[in-house]
């Protein structure tokens, strides 16, 4: 079942029609590379909708902790999804997640979403159930969306991908800061040993792992200020588009 389900997984295999509105953007990178920072000022720069993807694998994460359904019991997680109505509301600048009626998105990012979410992840029954959401949203076009598969999976037909890195002390750096930000405690050493792991779960899944689109332009934010990143990615955004 796995052999067959990956064929799907490949940039070469899925065809997404470009039957859209407008233009799509793909951000894909591993966490703290500058995905959200970027992709939402882009698309206010763009006057586009921005959506992380990575939003609605941790709002399932979030129900199956609340629920106390096992994580590794892949049966319960897609029945969970069946049962579960999944809303994302967006603009240029913000991304909201409404989990059953409820808005949730200040939760998505707390300690025990962080902890289980890449394992949710890369389970690939799971991200199958969750493509057509995603795919949904990217037909809809003028739509910057940022996650780990945008540019290979979700729709490897965009207009632009880029694909963020920037090296593992800054990625730390940056998390630790976002994280005590909202309100959370948040240790450098432990926060380290957590992105490596999500690394080496999201580099070295079979379905659909973090990897760049053979089309896509890698850039390196490490040194580099916000407003450096968002103004070069946006040059080169603007030169592919015209």
């Amino acid at each position: 079942m796995v052999e067959e389900e990956s064929k799907m997984y490949t940039s070469n295999n899925i065809l997404m029609k470009k039957n859209r509105l407008g233009p799509v953007i793909a951000i894909d990178g591993p966490a703290g590379a500058g995905k959200t920072t970027i992709a939402k000022a882009i698309a206010k720069l763009f006057n586009m909708t921005y959506v992380s993807t990575g939003f609605i694998y941790r709002a399932i994460t979030l129900k199956a902790v609340r629920l106390g359904v096992d994580i590794k019991d892949v049966e319960s997680l897609v029945e969970l999804i069946k049962n579960t109505e999944l809303s994302i509301i967006s603009n240029a600048e913000r991304c909201c997640v409404v989990l059953d009626g409820k808005d949730v998105t200040k939760e998505l990012t707390c300690p025990k979403v962080n902890a289980y979410v890449s394992e949710v992840s890369e389970i690939p029954q799971v991200r199958i159930a969750l493509l057509d959401i995603q795919r949904a949203i990217a037909k809809k076009g003028y739509v910057v969306m940022d996650g780990r598969d945008i540019g290979t999976v979700v729709v490897p037909d965009a207009d632009v991908k880029i694909f963020l890195v920037a090296d593992l002390d800054e990625r730390v750096r940056r998390r630790v800061s976002q994280i005590r930000q909202q309100g959370y405690e948040a240790v450098e050493n432990k926060i380290a040993d957590e992105m490596v792991h999500r690394d080496k779960i999201d580099s070295g899944r079979k379905i659909a792992p973090l990897k760049p689109a053979p089309d896509s332009f890698t850039i390196d934010t490490t040194g580099q200020t916000p407003e450096e990143s968002i103004a070069s990615i946006a040059r080169l955004i603007q030169n592919i588009l015209e």
